[in-house]
């Protein structure tokens, strides 16, 4: 049996009181080889409180978290300890991990209730709304008829911030929102008035705005119901926002435990110390990454003049046409060339420029009159909420989606717009990063093998020169040529991600379009991904479009910030003039809803 980490405490309160609900004790959790995963942890749930549970990928939160509904993954079973629960109106506690099997299931969704990360994965595609709600009360008998589950149904509805009415219970998971989609989660967790909510990473990939909305109606039933709640994340300033206690985890114990202000802001754990300076601000005072964070002193704001962007204007980069004239007129006349432009006009021109780029499908508008324009070194943000339209410019940019009309030219050259349209050197020059690293890594195949299909498909070198450019690229992300003949299973998240940004590094691009590569990451990984890029941006000259709904990170990778709001730019310029002198409203509201330390 391992040694239990003796746990800060920054106060008493998880001492017995009439308002624990749900105690876990010494839980210890192995593998079934007998390795053991949780080192006796102890925490206490309270009513009308949410704890937040923090901690990396791997820390066991997730683990501990699963334990309190008796629930246990596979290849994980219990070891010792308890986890007590006291339902309303009982006198005394129930032990959850004693319980057999069709016990803990008649506990699980009426008594402790469970809030997955994927709304979708909760969500049954071939069954309406509101029929998923009345199968939790069916499947728990509530009430005594028909008419009294169809109205709790309803209320229900109507508690999360959604319509009651029939005509929305009607509908699909599919034609919900992805906020939609985790508020009727919600409502099939409160449904049977619980106890306990467990909650894991509710609003991990939601936008900001998104998340705020989600945010606010967890808070407001869990005070409104005086449940319990669990809240796990990664996400300190989501904890700051939502919970009244936090509890920090280190593979496998827990180190740190008390009220939010005191854990956050007088952190007396190293590892807690470590996560709070990995957590970007939007403020900017400190650089993330590198283990560390540095105080940065406030620096002037650059010369470039803060464009708000008029939407209809025929020329949506600048309000000033006489400060673009220049520089449009160089890159339209390489255009006019065909490519054929002097090499002086080419050197004058911008590394990458996408001008007036509209796509829509049928009437729906999904980019309209899109531009930008991208220097050597230059990091441009899109920021904006789930279907703004950043996915789908970065794929334009890439030549992954062709149906768009407009321009995005490269060092002065109009680009085809499918990449299989564009020459060898055009396909080289742009690379593009996916927000899942399984999108560009073959979990069969070795990283080194992985790495070495964009040299291959562009015909360069020998097997042995294109093993030396992928072990260079391995060493640049600071992985290190060990990993050459390791799988995608062998590896972290975040060494996953430093792969995929490796494979995009090995044809030596001159532009690389990041798209949320960073939203599902730990903070410390986050910060080491956000130093990496910032290393080779300065080491490499590469522009980079990174596409996020992160606001928090722009200050500590972007020099340019454009906001994205149905498919239109409406703020456009240097990332602190933005930030601080908004000039659109959208903007406004989404820097009101980033989660603040």
């Amino acid at each position: 049996m391992s040694t239990k980490t003796e746990t800060v405490r920054h106060d008493a309160a998880n001492e017995p009181n009439e308002k624990i609900v749900l105690r876990v004790t010494d839980l210890r959790v192995v593998t079934n080889a007998g390795d053991e995963i949780l080192h006796g942890v102890d925490f206490a749930l309270a009513r009308g409180e949410i704890l937040g549970l923090v901690g990396e990928s791997g820390s066991g939160k997730t683990t501990a978290g699963l334990a309190c509904m008796g629930h246990f993954r596979e290849g994980l079973k219990f070891g010792s300890g308890s986890v007590s629960i006291w339902p309303r109106g009982e006198a005394t506690a129930v032990e959850v991990v004693e319980l057999d099997e069709v016990a803990v299931r008649s506990l699980r969704g009426s008594r402790i209730a469970y809030i997955p990360q994927d709304p979708a994965l909760s969500l049954n595609p071939a069954m309406r709304v509101g029929e998923q709600i009345r199968e939790v009360l069916d499947i728990h008998g509530f009430g005594s008829s028909e008419t009294e589950r169809a109205e709790r149904v309803t209320e229900v509805l109507v508690d999360v911030g959604l319509p009651g009415d029939k005509d929305y219970q009607k509908r699909w998971p599919h034609q919900l929102s992805g906020g939609q989609q985790q508020r009727i989660g919600i409502a099939m967790a409160f449904a049977m008035y619980p106890d306990v909510l467990i909650l894991d990473e509710p609003t991990t990939g939601l936008d900001v705005s998104t998340q705020s909305v989600v945010l606010d109606t967890i808070r407001q039933m869990t005070v409104a119901n005086n449940v319990a709640g669990l809240y796990i994340t990664h996400d300190l300033a989501v904890i700051k926002d939502i919970s009244d206690r936090v509890a920090v985890m280190l593979r496998g114990d827990l180190v740190e435990e008390g009220p939010v202000s005191a854990v956050l802001e007088q952190p007396q754990h190293e590892y807690t110390q470590m996560l709070m300076a990995a957590v970007p601000d939007l403020a900017g005072r400190k650089t993330i990454g590198d283990g560390a964070a540095e105080a940065k002193p406030p620096t002037e704001d650059d010369d470039a003049t803060h464009i708000l962007v008029s939407t209809g204007a025929a020329d949506r980069f600048s309000a000033d046409e006489d400060a673009t004239s220049e520089t449009t007129g160089t890159a339209a006349s390489a255009g006019e060339s065909g490519g054929a432009a002097s090499a002086g006009a080419a050197a004058n021109a911008p590394l990458l420029e996408i001008r007036d780029v509209a796509l829509s499908y049928g009437k729906a508008q999904i980019l309209d009159g899109i531009n930008l324009v991208l220097e050597p070194g230059e990091c441009t943000m899109l920021l904006g909420e789930s279907g703004s339209g950043k996915t789908t410019l970065s794929q334009c940019v890439a030549g992954l989606n062709d149906d768009y009309t407009g321009q995005v030219r490269l060092r002065g050259t109009e680009l085809a717009r499918s990449t299989r349209k564009r020459t060898n050197e055009q396909r080289v020059g742009i690379q593009y990063v996916f927000q899942s690293p399984f999108s560009s890594l073959n979990p069969r195949r070795s990283i080194g093998q992985s790495l070495t299909v964009p040299l291959e498909m562009s015909g360069d070198g020998t097997a042995a020169s294109r093993k030396a450019v992928v072990e260079e690229a391995l060493d640049s992300v600071r992985l290190g040529r060990s990993f050459y003949h390791r799988r995608p299973g062998d590896l972290s998240g975040g060494e996953r991600q430093r792969a995929a940004i490796a494979r995009a590094l090995v044809n030596a691009p001159s532009v690389m379009v990041c798209d949320e590569i960073t939203s599902a990451l730990d903070v410390s990984v986050q910060a080491s991904i956000v130093a990496l890029l910032r290393t080779l941006r300065a080491e490499r000259q590469l522009a980079m479009l990174f596409v996020t709904h992160n606001i928090a990170l722009s200050r500590h990778i972007a020099d340019n910030l454009a906001v994205l709001n149905k498919g239109k730019i409406v703020d456009y310029g240097p990332t602190a003039q933005v930030l601080e002198s908004p000039t659109h409203e959208y903007t406004r509201a989404l820097i009101a809803d980033v989660p603040k330390f």
